[in-house]
C-alpha cells in the first residue's frame, strides 16, 4: 500500500510521513512544491537515519496517484486543496486529520465550518471518494517521534466501511496506537472540536494529554 499526504510538509504532515514510513508504508509526501517535498523528505531520512523508509517527496498530485490519500494540511485549506486532485481521489480511501481550532488569547476555540466538520467539507468536494476523519487529538510532536510509541487511542469515523477498515488497519500498524470504530462521519465534528479541550488542557497542566479509552473489548469485535 502507498500513502501520499497532500500537504505533508507542514508539522502535522512530516509527523505523519516519517511515523507511517517506519512501520514500512510506502510514503509520498506532497506539496505544492515537489522541490519543497523532496527536500522535507531528505531531511526526515537524515534525522532518522536507523530507519529504513520507504519516503519520497511530490507535488500534491503526484501523492494523490497513490492508492490512500490523507489530508493534512491546515484546516482552511484542507477542503480546496482536495478539490484541485478530486479525479485522482475518485474511489479511493482519503483520510481527513484536521481541526478547526482559532487561539483567542491562552484559549483555545472550536470553530464550525460550514458543513459541520473539517472531514464533511472534504467530502462535499470529493463526493466519489470515501472519506474518513482520524488522528484529532495527536500531537504533530508524538506522532514524529519515533524514539517513542504514539501511546494514544485514535477515534476513526466514515461513512463507509471500507475506509472504517483501512483506516483502522493503518493507525493500528502505529506503535502503542489502537483505533476504534467511532461511527459515521457526523461524529467528527465532536470529535474534532474536543482538540480545544485537550489543548486547554495541556497549557492548564504543561503537559501532553493522550486520550485512552476504558470499558472497552475491542478482541470481540
Amino acid at each position: 500500500m502507498r500513502i501520499g499526504i497532500l500537504g505533508g510538509t507542514g508539522p502535522a504532515g512530516r509527523a505523519l510521513a516519517v511515523r507511517l514510513a517506519s512501520v514500512g508504508y510506502d510514503t509520498v509526501v506532497g506539496s505544492r512544491s515537489a522541490e519543497r517535498a523532496e527536500e522535507i523528505c531528505e531531511g526526515l531520512l537524515r534525522e532518522w537515519p536507523q530507519h529504513d523508509m520507504a519516503l519520497s517527496g511530490a507535488a500534491n498530485p503526484g501523492a494523490a496517484a497513490c492508492d490512500v490519500v490523507v489530508v493534512a494540511t491546515p484546516w482552511d485549506a484542507a477542503a480546496a486543496t482536495a478539490a484541485t486532485v478530486a479525479d485522482q481521489l475518485a474511489d479511493k480511501v482519503v483520510i481527513s486529520m484536521a481541526n478547526a481550532l482559532i487561539k483567542v488569547g491562552r484559549e483555545f476555540q472550536p470553530l464550525l465550518p460550514p458543513r459541520g466538520s473539517v472531514a464533511a467539507s472534504v467530502q462535499a468536494v470529493v463526493p466519489q471518494a470515501r472519506v474518513s476523519a482520524t488522528l484529532h487529538h495527536v500531537p504533530a510532536h508524538d506522532l514524529g517521534d519515533l524514539h517513542r510509541p504514539v501511546d494514544s487511542d485514535v477515534l476513526v469515523c466514515s461513512d463507509h466501511s471500507d475506509a472504517m477498515a483501512t483506516t483502522i488497519e493503518i493507525m493500528n500498524r502505529l506503535p502503542g496506537v489502537r483505533a476504534l470504530d467511532a461511527g459515521p462521519l457526523s461524529g467528527a465534528t465532536p470529535v474534532e472540536a474536543f482538540t480545544a479541550v485537550l489543548l486547554q488542557l495541556n497549557v492548564r497542566y504543561k503537559t501532553r494529554v493522550a486520550v485512552r479509552f476504558t470499558g472497552l473489548d475491542t478482541e470481540a469485535d
